[in-house]
């Protein structure tokens, strides 16, 4: 099995959120490879990895980092394979991260989810390769059928509850 996805973070403490990622991936059943990579100590690691990332199969690489977050761009920088960013809140509640890597010189082009968003990081990336997948597509139109019919549900359940004064 030759991973799809990467999943890459700066640190090791990031992998508490990047886990979310690797969680829907699996439930998607898209192969994924996880790694720790750091643009600032361990720059020429990074270099290899985002210049020889499409020549191994890899379709969406998922790149979570927090503080400066440098990672995500540096690696945009170097693939034309399509980034997303998942800012780490680590200081500053995450948005130091956020805007270090939503604010990307033209070009170089990152894809931003929210602070610890790593879960819709995965879902962005299943979405971009079911482009050419009908059968990741239709796991994809299941898990947003699934979240339509949970607030369908909690919807019930909230019409349950008496209260002397609500109206519905």
């Amino acid at each position: 099995m030759k991973p799809l996805v990467s999943i890459i973070m700066g640190s090791t403490s990031d992998w508490k959120i990047m886990e979310k990622a690797a969680i829907q991936l699996n439930e998607f059943k898209v192969p994924f490879e996880v790694n720790a990579l750091s643009a600032h100590r361990t720059p020429a690691e990074v270099e290899d990895f985002a210049k020889n990332a499409a020549g191994r199969g890899i379709k969406v690489i998922i790149a979570g980092a927090g503080m400066a977050a440098h990672l995500c761009g540096v690696i945009a920088a170097m693939t034309t394979i399509p980034v997303i960013g998942v800012p780490i809140n680590a200081t500053l509640e995450g948005m130091d991260a956020l805007l270090a890597i939503v604010q990307m010189p033209p070009g170089i082009p990152v894809a931003t989810v929210a602070i610890n968003g790593a879960q819709n990081a995965a879902i962005l990336a299943a979405q971009m390769i079911a482009i050419g997948d009908n059968e990741l597509e239709n796991k994809l139109k299941t898990f947003k059928e699934e979240l339509k019919q949970k607030i369908v549900n909690a919807n019930k359940e909230l019409k349950s509850y008496i209260f002397e004064y609500k109206t519905n």
